[in-house]
């Protein structure tokens, strides 16, 4: 197979700014130097994004390495760690590797239960994790289901909102974490430069968290975590609103399309605040999985996140998602 659609890994499908590539071209002659270890430039740049100060914010290799970083700055072995079920599966690992117990609380109609979440805290609870966009669903949870669910969460516990596709919501529903960590609880609000802003193979995260939890979590980061490469194209991409502007709209038009033709071919779907789709095929998703390969179509099949019928397919480009729907029909007719 030589002509590979990739719409598994919910990648940008329009590719970095091109603010980034010219700014990441412009500095390769200096990768004999090490990279800023406190990401000055970067930290600084996010402060003025936000609006908050510059050591609230915590960079790493991704958002995978900070939610590593956080484990092992605040879990003990036996500590208990909720999370819904299924979700992103990093967490359960970070938690794995410090000992620590995963609470898995199932999702509800396809969304965090979050009154089911705040009833499993025990006294052994250190940190609930919620991915709002849900990955692989692509739900959100509201402001007013958010408000309750902290006001039944206690100030000891650790509460992170993993927004890893968090700029890609419309729904006015909708609220960020970073509501609940300005008003002075103990939370952490993650982001990452691989989605929306297309850097994927650079891996930058970012985090934002009151200046305690980040002094806290800098003494376990290693030195050096962020390459150079990546903080120069971070920092310019950040700027390129043209970019992000085109990236959602692209995304929302993709939507509009992939939502018609799976109704239309009368599949069920998670309506989603994300750029990707989770849909039920009616057939096996392996099955499915394989004659989309053969075709050059790669998907992320469901059976991974207990559901056997679905597959996860990220909105790509309009000839993408022609391409997919085209190889889809004829799965669908045979």
């Amino acid at each position: 197979i030589t002509d590979v659609i990739k719409l598994a890994s919910n990648e940008n499908p329009l590719g970095p700014s091109a603010l980034a590539k010219a700014a990441v071209a412009a500095v390769l002659a200096e990768m004999h130097m090490y990279p800023d270890g406190s990401c000055f430039r970067l930290r600084n740049a996010l402060a003025a994004h936000y609006g908050i100060k510059p050591s609230c914010f915590m960079l790493g290799n991704g958002s995978d390495e900070l939610l590593k970083i956080l484990a092992e700055t605040f879990l003990d072995p036996g500590d208990e760690v909720i999370i819904a079920a299924p979700t992103f599966s990093e967490y359960e690992f970070v938690a794995k590797i410090m000992g620590a117990v995963t609470v898995k609380i199932p999702l509800k109609a396809f969304r965090h239960d979050l009154p089911a979440m705040a009833a499993a805290i025990t006294p052994a609870t250190k940190m609930i994790i919620i991915c709002n966009p849900n990955n692989p669903t692509g739900s959100v949870v509201s402001r007013q289901e958010t408000e309750e669910f902290m006001a039944r969460v206690p100030d000891d516990v650790l509460v992170v909102f993993d927004e890893a596709y968090g700029e890609y919501v419309t729904s006015p529903a909708y609220a960020s974490g970073l509501e609940w960590v300005m008003k002075g609880r103990n939370a952490v609000v993650l982001h990452t430069f691989s989605k929306l802003y297309g850097l994927a193979a650079l891996r930058i995260g970012y985090g934002m968290s009151n200046e305690a939890i980040v002094a806290a979590a800098d003494r376990v980061t290693e030195p050096f975590n962020v390459n150079m490469p990546a903080q120069i194209a971070a920092e310019a991409a950040l700027a390129d609103v043209e970019h992000r502007e085109n990236s959602r709209r692209v995304n929302e038009e993709g939507k509009a399309y992939l939502y018609k033709n799976f109704a239309a071919m009368g599949l069920d779907y998670v309506p989603t605040e994300a750029n990707f789709i989770f849909v039920d095929l009616g057939m096996d998703c392996q099955a499915a999985f394989k004659a989309l390969l053969r075709r050059g179509v790669i998907v992320r099949t469901g059976d991974v996140f207990g559901y056997p019928r679905h597959i996860r397919v990220t909105v790509g480009t309009a000839e993408e998602n022609e391409r997919f729907i085209r190889n889809l029909q004829r799965l669908n007719e045979a």
